[in-house]
């Protein structure tokens, strides 16, 4: 048995029920095809009917709509909420509100409700809630909140000052990081011009800029001073965008956004600085010096100008890279060049590189990766090494000279003993056979010779202090001739005699030049063994000097075996010692005088160039 509240309550929900019944008609169109969710509740919060829209927010169809509760819509923390807005409209009183519901998929959905009561026979019988989603709403709100808020952080935290001024140039907005950057609180630059803070020089650059960017309604960018709170003026990058209107497309205002570019800028002054120091260091450099990208002479110092034997550098850069390279030694510099552009440097190696003129010579070369014109190159180091190829070989020569000496010395003194013993039997000899006396004036004439040649071989071991004195020239070359001549014939050599002098005198050492000419005709005719000619050519080669040159017309030399003539113990001859040619460049070399070769397939020439001991009548 119910009890009068119970009946009441009863009571109350049929006459709703009645009234929602009666205003069908009336309201069937706003309700069913309303966009809105719009649903009956009765007084004690149990539903009693839904248009479509609430269906499909809920998920709940109209049979099982009107099975529920109010409170099973909403998650428990929305409950409170909603039964209070609930019963202020059950008091009479529109209420509209924002809360979450729960559908039927158990997905949260955002609403904002208006509870209106329904009123029937002057008594609240129910509640017509109108309830519009708004999950995407407030998710757009959410991520404007959030956007504004970074804008915000950014704002008060970003290192760059930003400024707005109006078209008049009057600041109207400053960032906090003005009072860091420029020393100046917001309130002490608001509505002052923003030309007032320009550095005087730059004042009319920024001026036109700025009315630049107000008649183009394009953003510019330059770089200016600013005035700082203390007087000093920092150097600033600026962007400034006009903020235009959508509708009537007019400047609103003008935004600039301004960078402290005065660390860069001192970082850029110090690395011109650097660069031309460098510049400097690599253009005055002892060694070559080129820049190269792939194939590409991007720069070559001036040592390199020289050293490749051109007049300018674009002599140089408007040759290839491998067009220096002598073609044996490109394969191993495309290699490197390799690991050059891999960021490997390469430690010197030995190249033969070609002159502008053809000539080529030994340098060695290093490689390090670099940058050239935002560009990665190659930083080529190029070390003439001719000069100490030279050195090297001159030491070579010495210590092979130490050794000739020692065994010079050595020969000498074994061959002396017994030459000795054979002298004093000849003299016994002599003196008991009357009637060869002419055999023995020739062996001894042999003998003293051998004498002769032996003290030469000591000048190996002990330099000889010279016998100086007054020689004619041309005497001294016909008695080496006559010596000579009897192998001359044997071996059907011919020797020429062309004196474009006369009356030449030297001071020397008469029996060490001999012997230096008696070796260089002796090797010539030995180079002949079909028989040829040897040509003796005596001339004028300044006012104190005179040129003495021996030719044959045999075979000729290769280049390294040219290359090493006067090498101690060098010889071609299978019974050679490889000394005639050093001892006769070391007598001539004492004498202040220089002997040179030359040779090809049409023979050899040999140049003796000697002081003259008085100037020569032509």
């Amino acid at each position: 048995m119910s009890g009068p509240v119970e009946a009441i309550k009863s009571e109350k929900r049929l006459l709703l029920i009645n009234y929602l019944t009666e205003n069908k008609s009336r309201y069937e169109t706003m309700f069913t095809y309303n966009k809105d969710g719009i649903f009956t509740i009765d007084i004690e919060g149990q539903l009693v009917r839904g248009n479509p829209a609430f269906e499909k927010i809920s998920g709940y169809a109209q049979e099982e709509a009107n099975k529920l509760k109010l409170q099973f819509l909403f998650p428990i923390d929305q409950v409170n909420k909603v039964f209070h807005h609930f019963h202020q409209a059950v008091l009479g009183q529109v209420q509209n509100f924002d809360c979450k519901m729960v559908n039927k998929m158990g997905e949260y959905v955002d609403l904002n409700i208006t509870n209106i009561p329904i009123c029937v026979n002057d008594q609240i019988v129910g509640v017509c809630a109108v309830a519009r989603d708004i999950t995407e709403l407030k998710r757009k709100k959410e991520e404007v909140r959030k956007i504004e808020e970074m804008q915000r952080v950014l704002t008060d935290n970003l290192l760059d000052l930003i400024i707005s001024t109006n078209l008049q140039g009057e600041i109207i907005y400053v960032s906090p990081s003005c009072e860091h950057i420029l020393g100046y609180p917001a309130e002490e630059v608001i509505k002052q011009n923003f030309l007032f803070f320009v550095h005087p020089d730059d004042a009319e650059k920024t001026f036109i800029i700025r009315k630049e960017a107000l008649s183009s309604h394009e953003e510019r960018r330059d770089c200016y001073r600013i005035r700082k709170r203390d007087g000093s003026f920092v150097w600033m990058e600026s962007l400034c965008k006009p903020i235009i209107a959508p509708d009537t497309l007019h400047v609103l205002e003008v935004v600039s956004v301004f960078r402290d570019i005065s660390e860069r800028t001192r970082v850029e002054e110090e690395g011109k600085k650097r660069e031309e120091t460098y510049r400097d260091i690599v253009e005055y450099s002892p060694d070559a010096v080129i820049i190269a990208k792939e194939n590409e002479i991007l720069f070559f110092n001036e040592t390199g100008v020289k050293l490749f034997g051109a007049t300018k550098k674009q002599d140089l850069l408007n040759k290839k890279f491998f067009d220096i390279i002598h073609p044996d030694y490109q394969e191993i510099a495309k290699q490197r060049s390799k690991l050059l552009m891999n960021g490997e440097a390469t430690d010197f190696y030995e190249y033969k590189l070609i002159r502008l003129d053809g000539t080529t010579f030994f340098a060695e070369v290093k490689g390090i990766p670099t940058i050239f014109q935002n560009q990665s190159a190659r930083h080529i180091i190029i070390r003439d090494c001719t000069e100490r190829k030279k050195t090297q070989e001159l030491l070579l020569n010495s210590e092979k000279l130490s050794v000739a000496g020692q065994l010079a010395a050595g020969i000498a003194h074994e061959v002396r003993n017994p030459l000795t013993a054979i002298k004093g039997f000849l003299q016994l000899m002599e003196a008991q056979a009357e009637g060869d006396k002419p055999y023995f004036e020739i062996i001894q004439s042999e003998m003293d010779r051998i004498e002769l040649i032996l003290s030469e071989l000591l000048v190996l071991a002990k330099p000889q202090e010279l016998k100086i004195e007054t020689v004619d020239l041309i005497s001294l070359l016909d008695n080496v001739k006559t010596l000579i001549d009897t192998q001359a014939n044997m071996n059907g050599v011919h020797i020429e005699r062309i004196y474009q002098a006369k009356n030449i005198t030297i001071k020397c050492d008469k029996n060490q030049l001999k012997q230096v000419f008696i070796n260089i005709l002796k090797n010539a005719i030995e180079a002949m063994p079909k028989g040829g000619v040897v040509t003796i050519e005596l001339k004028k080669h300044s006012f104190n000097k005179v040129k003495l040159l021996i030719k044959d017309t045999g075979s000729g030399m290769p280049v390294h075996i040219l290359r090493r003539l006067g090498e101690p113990f060098f010889t071609t001859k299978e019974d050679g010692t490889g000394l005639g040619i050093m001892i006769s460049k070391q007598i001539v070399e004492n004498h202040d005088g220089s002997i040179h070769f030359w040779s090809d397939q049409k023979g050899t020439i040999i140049e003796v160039i000697l002081p003259m001991a008085r100037h020569v009548e032509v």
